[in-house]
């Protein structure tokens, strides 16, 4: 029987690195903090008032505000370099 050719693979080359490097903006890291401290502080004085602060009229939506802090807070760290 006949012996098959073999096939040469073909060499792997990484993609060329950027030259430049990625850096945050300045306002960025801030901004993180702030929104998730502002989430938590907002959820912590919700509780603690027995629903009556920060927006009393809004009841338990205030928990619904908090956590939007605090996702957006969580958005932002992943922009974070």
């Amino acid at each position: 029987m006949p012996k098959s050719r073999v096939r040469s693979k073909a060499v792997y080359t990484p993609p060329p690195r950027s030259s430049k490097a990625r850096v945050s903006p300045r306002w960025l890291a801030p901004t993180m903090l702030a929104t998730l401290l502002i989430g938590l502080v907002w959820i912590v004085v919700f509780y603690v008032s027995q629903q009556g602060w920060p927006i009393g009229a809004i009841g338990a939506w205030n928990l619904v505000v908090g956590f939007a802090f605090l996702v957006t807070g969580v958005v932002l760290s992943t922009r974070w370099r």
